[in-house]
């Protein structure tokens, strides 16, 4: 049989078979409440432990309530939806969850986009029914990057569920039984202490405040508003297509001029853009490439931006630690520009400048406090702010992207390329190196479509290509995103080290535009299509699209660093990774 036949709330509908009466209920626009159901976790993986009874629906000739979330439907079945007694039971399931929850809302990272806080509101539960004991555990922020809270986990298995399926960490199980489980780590030891890589997926799947990023927008402002520091911030590529839907923008509409007046006006110093550094990275990168195809050792090169792909390789694949490019990511990139070039032009002391950096991951703010990216004890970037708390900060201060004029970077470390956009889509960074290789390999640019690497785009989770560059000479490359991809693809290079030259991973599904700190989406997966477009719209709206070709970067090397690869190169862009 393909196909069921059922009735729900009096209404006919006809489903595939294996569907669940929540997909057929969907199917008739019925509303039915879900808590730990997610069906867009990513690469295809849903969460479906029935564990929170949210859902559940009465069933003709069924003794008990079933959880509509994971009840298969069968022929002829007969639902109801919204009887009193699903209701009630329904009711009284939330009444026990808010029961055990801290009432914190006020104060709650999550407030705002708390779904059991909007249940509760839903339901018109106006005080708590049941008193007792609750469940309180330690706040683990031992990571620098993520903070868990168990007093607020409600045990939906969500993060659980991303960590191990979607991203194959393993860094997430339950624990305990009974009234005091919780999802946490093995033995419940110190996050910081596991072999997660801080991608944050778990933080965006998180329906409370038991998972939150750790926030640093105190010590930002309280940067600002000293008068004895230098304060400065870069903006990542994938921030620009994602902030402005909070701000009531088409969701992926580009929004870059905007985000520089709104951050001129929080107090910034100066507003620089992260895809400097991205151009930067690329003669870095290009250049090592070029060096490694030439002389057929240590390939396939990995790229190296991603620090969330960088922890998982450090704890999965330390034989493989020879293979990825020695480039520190574009953010670190430049912090030591920063620190170092750009102190000496303006006459401040790397400590007493502040590099402040706007990303759209958790990640980065674990790849920040790293101890090889400092200098005599000078951190490259000071704080790490996320794309959603960077909205916090512009309501604080009064301040709608939507009401900004369009402003304009700062200089020396503002100007980029399209090339530097696209490092926040999966596929940009390889693309990018791409363009810049040819012209490093045959003396001259692609030209037309051809400086368009197509068969690198999209948000697959794993793409395989064969790409020229240069006349009758071609690498395999492979671009994956998502770190259950990564492991197929690292998996592959093990089995066969020459199958690819060049490999792209980026942790996040679709890579920087859902990043573990950009805006929610809420299970509206269609939106990292539209931050895609937004991307390649920069790219293709710039006349200058290839890095090699930034005339800051150009001035950059010929006034400080000398030649890409050069001794004074790989002391400040350079790095190693080790095995943890």
């Amino acid at each position: 049989m393909n196909s069921v036949n059922l009735t729900i709330n009096g209404k006919q509908v006809t489903v595939p078979a294996g569907s669940t009466i929540l997909d057929a209920a969907s199917k008739l626009n019925i509303k039915i409440p879900t808590l730990c159901y997610c069906d867009k976790l990513g690469c295809g993986v849903s969460n479906k432990p029935a564990s929170c009874r949210i859902c559940v629906v009465e069933v003709e000739r069924r003794r008990n309530l079933a959880p509509a979330c994971a009840t298969p439907v069968m022929e002829g079945m007969v639902v109801h939806t919204n009887s009193q007694r699903a209701l009630n039971a329904r009711r009284t399931v939330l009444e026990l969850m808010l029961s055990d929850h801290p009432q914190q809302c006020l104060t709650c990272a999550k407030s705002q986009d708390c779904e059991l806080r909007m249940l509760a509101a839903e339901f018109d539960i106006q005080e708590i029914a049941f008193s007792g004991t609750k469940n309180r555990f330690p706040v683990d922020n031992s990571s620098e990057a993520i903070m868990r809270d168990l007093s607020k986990c409600i045990m939906c298995r969500r993060c659980e569920t991303v960590c191990n399926n979607v991203q194959t960490v393993g860094a997430l199980t339950g624990n305990g039984r009974g009234f005091s489980a919780k999802v946490g780590t093995a033995s419940m030891i110190p996050l910081a202490d596991t072999n997660c890589t801080f991608c944050g997926q778990c933080v965006n799947v998180c329906p409370v405040g038991a998972i939150t990023g750790i926030s640093y927008v105190k010590k930002v402002w309280n940067a600002i508003n000293n008068p004895a520091k230098t304060v400065i911030v870069q903006t990542a590529p994938a921030v620009r297509v994602a902030v402005g839907q909070e701000f009531g923008f088409e969701a992926g509409k580009p929004v870059t001029g905007k985000l520089v007046a709104g951050l001129r006006a929080l107090g910034f110093d100066k507003v620089f853009d992260t895809n400097f550094s991205a151009d930067l990275t690329i003669m870095e990168e290009g250049t090592e490439i070029v060096e490694r195809v030439k002389s057929g050792k240590n390939l396939p090169i990995l790229t190296s931006c991603c620090p969330g792909w960088i922890n998982f390789i450090e704890h999965n694949y330390p034989d493989l630690l020879h293979i990825p490019s020695s480039c520190k990511s574009p953010q670190q990139m430049f912090g030591a520009i920063a620190k170092s070039y750009y102190a000496e032009k303006i006459g401040v002391k790397p400590e007493d400048l502040v590099v402040v950096s706007i990303m759209p991951c958790q990640a980065k703010k674990y790849e920040a406090s790293r101890p090889e990216f400092s200098n005599n004890g000078v951190r490259d970037v000071d704080y790490v702010v996320t794309t959603r708390e960077l909205c916090k900060m512009f309501r604080e201060a009064g301040v709608n992207l939507a009401n900004m004029d369009d402003d304009k970077f700062d200089s020396p470390l503002g100007e980029s390329s399209g090339a530097a956009d696209i490092f926040g889509v999966t596929g940009g960074v390889l693309e990018a190196a791409c363009r810049s290789v040819y012209y490093m390999l045959n003396g001259k640019n692609l030209e037309g479509d051809a400086i368009n690497f197509h068969e690198v785009r999209g948000l697959s989770g794993i793409k395989e290509a064969s790409v020229e560059i240069a006349p009758g000479t071609s690498i395999n490359v492979a671009v994956c995103s998502g770190l259950g991809n990564a492991r197929k693809v690292l998996d592959m290079v093990r089995q066969d080290p020459n199958r690819f030259q060049a490999i792209e991973i980026m942790a996040c599904p679709g890579g920087c535009i859902n990043g573990g700190g950009q805006p929610f989406l809420h299970g509206d997966t269609a939106l990292l299509e539209k931050r895609m477009k937004g991307i390649y719209e920069e790219d293709a709206g710039k006349t200058l699209r290839l890095s090699h070709e930034n005339e800051d970067i150009k001035k950059l090397y010929k006034e400080f660093l000398g030649t890409p690869g050069s001794e004074k190169a790989h002391h400040l862009l350079h790095t190693q990774y080790h095995e943890k």
